[in-house]
C-alpha cells in the first residue's frame, strides 16, 4: 500500500487539537526514545517547553527512558533527567507499577509508547499497570495511540492461559493481536475490568491494512533489539526462541532475524523447515557469533529468516515450527531456557513466553505443528469476538 499523506499519531493530535484534556493538570509522562513527534522532537521535551503543560514527572519502561539498556530483563534505576531536571521513575525496577508516592505530583498520566504488535512485549503491560495505579489513587490516564507496525488485520496464535499470566502476558489475548495500543487500553479497561478514568487519543489517517512504512512516520526503534520494521515483522515468530537456550540473535546486527546455536547444522535445520512450505518466508543457512547474551563470542550455526511476502507470512506458527524442528533434530543438545523469565521463577520460561504449557508438552511428546495450530482455534474465535468491540479504526 502506498501512503501519500502521513498518519497523525495520538501525541500530535493531543498537542494540537485536544490540549484541553491535559491543560491545568499536573502531568506524568510515560515515554521512551521512540516517543517522538513526526518531526522527531521528543514528547518529553515538547511537554516540558510547552507554556500550557505542567510536566512534573517522567516514567520509563523496560530498557529505560532513552532505550540505552541493550540487554533484556535488566532493571533500570530511578534517576533525574539531565535535560528537564525532572524525576524519571523506572517502571522496570523494584516495581513495575507506579506507587502512590511516584504519583504524588501527578493528576494525569499520559502514555506514549510505540508497541510492536505482539503480546509478548512489556510496554502494553506497563500501560495496564499505570491504569491500575491510576484507578487506586484516583488519577486519570490519557493514552496517545500509535500505529501497530505490523498492521491491524492479521491475528494469530494461542491465548494466554490464566495460570501462565506474566509481565509478557497479563490478559487472555492472542500472540499477534492485530490491535493498536489505544485499542488494547480500552479492552484492558473495559473487558478485563481495570476500570480507570481513561481517555484514548486516536490517530488520524491510520488504516488497519497499513504496515509501518505506509504511515509516513519515522521509525525509531522502540527497544534496542527492535532496530527495524523488519524486526517487528519476524518478532511474533522468533520471540519464542527467548524461551530456549538457542540464540535469538541478540548481540548481532540482526536480532530476531538470526537464530541458532553452536550445535546446529544450518542446512539440516533449514531443510526440516522447508518441508512445511510456509508461505511468505524463506530460511537462509548462516553462521553468526553473538557479541553478548546467549552463546556470546561463540560461533552459532543457524538461519536468517527472510520474509518474502508480509501478507502471506504467518509468524507465530513459523516460530513454533522453528522450535519443534530444533528440538527434534538435536534432542541431546536442545535446552529450554535455564534462567527465570520476566520475574517468573516457578515455571518453564518457554511456557511463560507462550502463555501456556500445552505447546511445550506437544513438542516434547512429538506432536505435529498441525495439531498445535488446531489447538488454538477455540481461543482465537473467542478473542476475535471480543476484539471486534474495541477496534477504533
Amino acid at each position: 500500500m502506498t501512503q501519500s499523506k502521513r498518519v497523525r499519531p495520538g501525541i500530535e493530535v493531543l498537542l494540537n487539537e485536544k490540549l484541553d484534556l491535559i491543560r491545568g493538570q499536573r502531568i506524568g509522562l510515560v515515554c521512551n526514545q521512540a516517543s517522538v513527534l513526526p518531526d522527531l522532537r521528543h514528547a518529553a521535551d515538547v511537554f516540558f517547553e510547552h507554556p500550557e503543560i505542567d510536566l512534573t514527572t517522567l516514567f520509563g519502561p523496560q530498557h529505560g527512558i532513552r532505550g540505552d539498556l541493550q540487554d533484556n530483563m535488566i532493571e533500570t534505576d530511578h534517576a533525574v533527567d539531565p535535560h528537564t531536571g525532572l524525576w524519571i521513575y523506572s517502571l522496570y525496577s523494584e516495581t513495575r507499577e507506579p506507587t502512590e508516592k511516584m504519583l504524588a505530583d501527578v493528576d494525569t498520566i499520559v502514555f506514549d509508547l510505540q508497541d510492536v504488535g505482539c503480546r509478548i512485549y512489556t510496554f502494553v503491560y506497563t500501560m495496564a499497570n499505570c491504569m491500575r495505579a491510576a484507578k487506586k489513587v484516583g488519577k486519570r490516564v490519557v493514552v496517545c495511540d500509535r500505529p501497530n507496525p505490523i498492521g491491524g488485520v492479521a491475528v494469530e496464535g494461542n491465548i494466554t492461559e490464566h495460570e501462565f499470566k506474566s509481565f509478557v502476558g497479563q490478559f487472555e489475548i492472542q500472540t499477534r493481536h492485530g490491535m493498536t495500543t489505544g485499542e488494547l487500553a480500552k479492552m484492558f479497561n473495559e473487558h478485563f475490568g481495570i476500570g480507570c478514568d481513561l481517555e484514548v487519543v486516536t490517530m488520524e489517517g491510520w488504516a488497519r491494512e497499513m504496515w509501518f512504512e505506509d504511515t509516513g512516520l519515522p521509525f525509531v526503534m522502540p527497544s534496542p533489539n527492535i532496530p527495524t520494521v523488519d524486526t517487528c515483522v519476524v518478532f511474533p515468530a522468533t520471540v519464542h526462541v527467548e524461551g530456549t537456550e538457542l540464540s535469538e540473535g541478540r548481540g548481532t546486527t540482526k536480532p530476531f532475524e538470526l537464530n541458532g546455536a553452536p550445535y546446529i547444522d544450518p542446512w539440516e535445520w533449514v531443510s526440516a523447515l522447508e518441508k512445511y512450505n510456509f508461505p511468505g518466508v524463506a530460511f537462509r543457512q548462516t553462521y553468526f557469533q553473538p557479541t553478548f547474551q546467549k552463546h556470546a563470542k561463540v560461533t552459532c550455526g543457524g538461519l536468517q529468516i527472510h520474509v518474502t511476502d508480509r501478507e502471506a507470512f504467518t509468524p507465530v506458527i513459523v516460530g513454533i515450527a522453528m522450535i519443534k524442528t530444533a528440538y527434534d533434530l538435536y534432542p541431546d543438545e536442545f535446552l529450554w531456557k535455564q534462567d527465570p523469565y520476566e520475574y517468573v521463577f516457578d515455571q518453564n520460561p518457554f511456557d511463560v513466553v507462550c502463555g501456556t504449557d500445552t505447546i511445550r508438552k506437544a513438542i516434547e511428546a512429538g506432536g505435529s505443528v498441525e495439531d498445535i495450530l488446531d489447538s488454538w482455534n477455540a481461543g482465537s474465535e473467542e478473542f476475535s469476538e471480543i476484539r471486534t468491540e474495541y477496534l477504533l479504526y
